[in-house]
């Protein structure tokens, strides 16, 4: 059994190694990433990986975040030149956490006919004086997470892998011939959007940039990142990005209201896999 995993990155060189080591070691066998525009040492990392032969570095040139044919391209690739029979459909700031055993199993113990894995999404906040790396500072999650909008977090989804995939604007569904059906409660995926403030400003900024430029997605697509940008141009994301950074007092309170839950599970399990 082949597990792919697709990753559209930009400037992610402060969570990329942890997320390739990680779902390395839950047995992904092969990394499809298209690097849009990085300016850090994204392409650098991309390249080691893909030395060792478990990686394909794609470069996208172009900067109006059309995520649909990028990522779409990617999972193609996974069905016709990489034999994949799953594909997850990933971002930098997640990592899939299977209920029961690894990742590499879960899929393959799927009957024929499920084609679909959806996972639901669970934030983790930042603090507000940060003293680590991203995963040994970020191990209490929002017990109900919510975007910017105040919606529910949408899920991401795994598929089975198929030449004529189209994985929608978000990676939040794929678009697969025939019927669906549908799996969940199998894989959880642990989210982390916000790691710094300068790391969040550059995604914001970039990204809002890029999806005024895009042409292809309908005008409710990226509503979040849309919001933020808005929020940017008015007075940056001081503002923002302190009522979302814990202090020690409001972990304590969440923590015995229950609101915030401590889960030192990603920083377990990577320091066992030797990242540091």
């Amino acid at each position: 059994m082949q597990l792919v995993m697709t990753l559209l990155v930009r400037d992610e060189e402060d969570v990329l190694r942890a997320n390739i080591e990680f779902h390395r070691a839950q047995g992904v066998d092969f990394f499809i990433i298209t690097d849009n525009k990085s300016e850090d040492t994204t392409p650098e990392i991309i390249r080691e990986y893909e030395r060792e032969g478990i990686a394909r570095y794609i470069l996208e040139a172009d900067d109006d975040y059309n995520q649909t044919a990028w990522v779409t391209r990617m999972a193609r690739l996974a069905a016709t030149e990489h034999d994949a029979d799953w594909v997850i459909n990933n971002d930098a700031d997640e990592f899939w956490w299977p209920r029961r055993g690894d990742l590499k199993n879960t899929f393959a113990n799927l009957a024929s006919d499920e084609n679909i894995v959806i996972a639901p999404r669970h934030d983790f906040i930042p603090l507000a004086d940060e003293r680590d790396v991203f995963f040994r500072d970020m191990i209490y999650r929002k017990k109900v997470s919510l975007n910017t909008l105040g919606k529910p977090l949408p899920p991401k989804v795994a598929h089975r892998a198929h030449s004529d995939v189209v994985i929608p604007q978000g990676n939040h569904w794929a678009e697969l011939p025939g019927e669906s059906k549908v799996v969940e409660h199998i894989i959880d995926i642990f989210h982390f959007p916000i790691r710094s403030y300068e790391q969040f400003t550059n995604k914001i900024i970039k990204g809002g940039q890029a999806y005024e430029r895009n042409k292809t997605s309908a005008a409710n697509v990226g509503g979040t990142w849309k919001k933020l940008y808005k929020e940017y141009q008015r007075n940056g994301l001081v503002s923002f990005y302190r009522k979302q950074s814990f202090s020690a007092r409001q972990i304590e309170k969440d923590l015995r209201t229950g609101s915030l839950v401590s889960d030192c599970r990603l920083a377990d399990y990577l320091r066992t896999v030797g990242v540091a």
